[in-house]
């Protein structure tokens, strides 16, 4: 098949969840013997030009208005007049806003299939315009494409009570995996086994507030490490800087990719995961597949992911939270616990093969 993904910021990964998914999945259908082409958005797609190559994926890179409302839409608007133009059999595209643009490469003749994520008009960062687009987007979604898929089961669910539409689930994966270098750790001056890490973008939903006010009342020597950045969210991440400023064991890394986010899940204490809006977060299981004993915020979706692999709080409860951290800081035993779990559930659960056979069977399934 000649396959191509799109509605998103392309890859190497260098900004979140669908990057990362992409980087994953793209190569391994190439290795199945498919035509891959990922798009890609010149602000933070530098080091490749279109036509350049990636892991066998053919790169096309088209310009984007930095905006955080135009970002998205436009870039994705571009690839797709692009795609009616090229011989693909079908057009991946990732995240439900950019639904309302899938009727386009259906009516030139290809198989649409469109991945909703989360329930993104939720995200605090939209105004009323944005979450009116969102709610737009779910409903195209279930009207424009061939196949919508859904990264978790509480998702599925979502699209058939609103909606009465049923969706494919394919949930994200994860590597098992552990690397021995500590150079990010060297770096930022921290020690393995020696921190709490946290993991995602630096938007109010994620709360990372209330993992730093729960961590700032712990007995611990331990760090707590803050991974991520936001390009549009400077008032919350110099909220985020001022409510950490007295306590020197928190470090803010910025955004970390490569062999630095492997190098900081490998030799993490735990793992905190607080974020309470989307399906699947690849970074919660890419912690479980570190071999990390990870603590959740105890909404649906999360709570799907971890199963009875991890440690979970009540929804956006700081003092639970702490109470959680504090037991587990003074409990290794159960830190080794849940460590083994959280590998034995994604090796069950989230294999990078299975969803990539099972992206490869929707696919053939529309083309027959």
């Amino acid at each position: 098949m000649k396959i191509a993904i799109m509605g998103f910021r392309g890859i190497p990964a260098r900004y979140g969840g669908f990057e990362t998914f992409v980087e994953e999945l793209a190569p391994r259908l190439v290795n199945k013997g498919h035509e891959v082409t990922v798009y890609g958005r010149s602000n933070i797609i530098k080091d490749f030009k279109t036509g350049d190559y990636y892991k066998g994926v053919k790169l096309i890179i088209f310009p984007t208005i930095s905006h955080k409302y135009l970002d998205t839409v436009f870039h994705t608007f571009l690839c797709i007049v692009h795609s009616i133009f090229c011989d693909y059999d079908v057009v991946l595209i990732l995240n439900a806003a950019n639904s309302v643009f899938s009727f386009i490469p259906r009516l030139a003749g290809k198989k649409v299939v469109v991945n909703v994520d989360g329930i993104e008009r939720q995200r605090k960062k939209w105004g009323w315009l944005g979450k009116l687009w969102y709610l737009a987007g779910e409903f195209f979604s279930t009207i424009f494409p061939n196949a919508i898929v859904s990264d978790a089961k509480v998702i599925q669910q979502y699209y058939q009570q609103r909606y009465k539409k049923n969706s494919t689930f394919i949930p994200y994966g994860a590597n098992i995996q552990k690397v021995h270098s500590t150079k990010i750790l060297d770096k930022f001056n921290i020690k393995p086994n020696e921190y709490i890490l946290y993991v995602s973008r630096l938007e109010p939903e994620n709360n990372a507030d209330i993992v730093i006010k729960a961590f700032k009342n712990l007995k611990t020597d331990k760090n707590l490490v803050i991974v991520g950045d936001a390009p549009y969210a400077a008032e919350y991440k110099a909220y985020l800087k001022d409510i950490s400023k007295d306590d020197k064991r928190i470090v803010f890394t910025g955004f970390v990719f490569g062999e630095g986010y492997k190098e900081l899940q490998s030799h993490a204490y735990c793992y905190v995961h607080a974020t309470e809006v989307g399906g699947t977060h690849p970074a919660l299981i890419e912690a479980m597949g570190f071999g990390n004993c990870v603590i959740v915020n105890g909404t649906p979706e999360n709570v799907e992911v971890v199963g009875d692999a991890g440690i979970i709080y009540k929804r956006n409860d700081v003092d639970d939270l702490r109470e959680k951290l504090q037991c587990v800081l003074n409990n290794p035993s159960l830190v080794n616990f849940y460590r083994q779990k959280g590998i034995e559930r994604v090796k069950q659960c989230y294999s990078w093969d299975d969803v990539t056979d099972k992206y490869e069977s929707l696919f053939l399934q529309l083309i027959k």
